[in-house]
């Protein structure tokens, strides 16, 4: 056949919002364990719902291949996964009285900046001022980008900090959503896709 109907897929960890919500579950786990009651409710629903954001990824990817559909629908359910545990994050500010950083606060871009820097970038007036330690990160960036901040400050930084990850993940999903649905427009399905390649096949053998 002069062209195949299962495109190439299951390339998820080159996917900029699978790379985020990995360090979003790796954080939420760390906190959860640090901050919140094991034996809760709370506990597990925070974890779930990050490896939710994580999972349905992966699982979405790997169904591209033969289902758009599905595809777009587990996508749908990561990002959704992620708005439940922003709440949570939030309910854990608002209960306590914290403060929860503007989005054009120096604090929140500094952990945009963050996920920029190059290996070597010396880490110096955090999230709260404080210097940390010169030592390189690994590029691109993983949840060690962000465990010396993560492991070291008070949970109401810790929180706004992971707050800001599941902002960044979501806007990468939300494109990446927006991307699906334009290419499914463009090129349909698997459906329309073997009915291509079998049409393409029938003029390879007349000609």
């Amino acid at each position: 056949m002069s062209q195949g109907f299962i495109p190439p897929h299951g390339g998820y960890r080159n996917l900029l919002s699978y790379r985020k919500a990995e360090i979003v579950y790796d954080a939420t786990v760390w906190f959860c364990n640090r901050y919140v009651d094991r034996r809760s409710r709370t506990h597990d629903q925070m974890v779930q719902a990050a490896r939710s954001g994580k999972q349905n990824i992966i699982e979405g990817s790997q169904a591209s291949g033969t289902s758009k559909e599905t595809e777009i629908k587990l996508t749908n359910v990561a990002r959704a996964s992620l708005e439940e545990l922003l709440a949570d994050y939030c309910d854990f500010l608002r209960v306590r009285g914290k403060p929860r950083w503007e989005k054009d606060s120096k604090e929140a871009a500094y952990v945009r900046r963050l996920g920029r820097q190059k290996p070597g970038t010396d880490r110096t007036n955090g999230t709260d001022g404080k210097r940390t330690s010169p030592e390189s990160h690994p590029f691109p960036e993983s949840y060690a980008t962000y465990k010396p901040f993560i492991e070291t400050r008070p949970p109401e930084v810790v929180a706004n900090i992971i707050i800001c990850l599941i902002h960044q993940a979501n806007y990468l999903l939300d494109r990446q959503l927006s991307q699906l649905e334009t290419a499914f427009l463009q090129e349909g399905g698997l459906r329309e896709r073997m009915t291509r390649a079998r049409l393409q096949e029938r003029n390879r053998q007349r000609s």
